[in-house]
């Protein structure tokens, strides 16, 4: 790491600590500023993102059944979020290996850890407030089997990591995070900030701050990107700027994901606050206004299917609550979802394939299993965001 690039700020500094075993400088983070001056570029944006926030608020108070929503929403983060890291698979891939065995792959298994930690972190949150022992538990159900115990879930690190390149060292590298021997303090202020002096500032402010700095902490040898962007959720929630988990920044960032990572930079180098809160803030606004538009495209389509179900006495409306879901489908998926007969379900799959709901795309694996989806709702669900500025 090159230490002449990092400027020493309220932020914190390169060091290079005289007769340290590892002899290599590294960044220290200082505490979390609990003021913050922000300017008016700051400001507006802080503003814009909010009220977008609160129509995405009061959307979520006026669906009769969000957690229609809930689920649609979880993939696309967990998708993108694992993205972000590396991983290939695509939203499609995400949804079959759901209904499918022998779709699942290394790359779906690793978005389903991800799923998992996520529902694990929300049920946690309702009894336990943001601490290190919330995050452990969820750390070690991401990478639990997935990446191999070397990776130690559940564990925070006692080496060093750095940032950079493949084959990187930490000479070369573009970061190297705190030393081991730093973490206990610097994640005892981070819980702090999080849980009480963190609260006098603006929500969205508090949550990019949080952010910033459990990514530059970098606690784990592993998942640091993953837990901590699911934080973002789970800090706004607590917070009371959502109900429900609608928003998720993971796809915002991985479009931007260059930005994403050269703002973060920007803070340790050069202190630039501003430009990494404005990022956020659009993020958030970007985020939530997509939240809006699909949320409201998803509840259309679902009771526009809905009525037309209801007019005949079949399992045809308990359908719809499954295709809104998962779009995708066969016949054994719905043979054990709703308790049918193959009969009963290829009977009921048949009916939505001629009004139109699904299409068939055709056999695969080894007992050559038809496949259906619906192309309307996966078309919402997985279309690409219209970016606003």
């Amino acid at each position: 790491m090159d230490a002449t690039r990092f400027a020493d700020s309220i932020f914190g500094s390169a060091i290079r600590e005289p007769g340290n075993k590892f002899g290599f400088t590294y960044y220290l983070p200082r505490p979390i500023p609990r003021e913050i001056a922000l300017s008016s570029s700051v400001i507006n944006a802080l503003s814009e993102a909010d009220a977008a926030l609160g129509h995405l608020q009061g959307l979520s108070a006026l669906i009769a059944d969000p957690s229609l929503l809930i689920g649609p929403y979880l993939r696309r983060e967990a998708l993108a979020s694992s993205r972000i890291e590396g991983t290939q698979a695509s939203l499609s891939d995400v949804f079959q290996a759901e209904i499918d065995a022998e779709a699942r792959t290394d790359e779906t298994a690793e978005v389903s850890r991800y799923l998992q930690a996520t529902q694990q972190a929300y049920e946690l949150a309702k009894t336990l407030p943001l601490t290190q022992r919330l995050i452990l538990q969820v750390h070690e159900t991401l990478l639990a089997g997935v990446r191999g115990s070397e990776k130690r879930p559940g564990e925070f690190r006692t080496s060093p990591v750095w940032v950079g390149h493949a084959g990187a060292t930490p000479e070369t590298a573009v970061f190297v995070p705190p030393l081991p021997h730093h973490l206990g303090d610097l994640l005892a202020d981070w819980e702090r900030f999080v849980n009480e002096d963190g609260r006098s500032l603006p929500a969205l402010v508090h949550a990019a701050l949080m952010h910033y700095q459990f990514e530059t902490i970098h606690p784990f040898l592993d998942g640091n990107g993953r837990i901590g962007r699911l934080l973002i959720n789970l800090l706004l929630m607590e917070r009371g700027r959502l109900p429900l988990p609608l928003l998720y920044l993971s796809n915002y960032f991985e479009t931007h994901r260059e930005e994403y990572y050269e703002r973060l930079q920007a803070v340790r180098e050069r202190a630039e606050i501003d430009e990494w809160l404005e990022f956020f803030l659009r993020a958030v606004k970007a985020q939530a206004e997509d939240a809006v538009d699909r949320s409201r495209k998803l509840v259309r389509i679902r009771e526009e299917y809905y009525e037309e179900a209801i007019r005949e006495r079949s399992n045809l409306p308990r359908l719809v609550e499954i295709i809104v879901r998962n779009p995708f489908v066969t016949v054994k998926y719905i043979e054990q979802k709703l308790e049918l007969t193959n009969q009963g379900a290829r009977n009921l799959i048949k009916n939505a394939e001629k009004r139109g709901w699904l299409h068939s795309l055709g056999t695969r694996g080894r007992g050559g299993r038809e496949l259906w989806y619906s192309p309307a709702i996966f078309e919402i669900i997985e279309s690409p965001m219209s970016y606003r500025s």
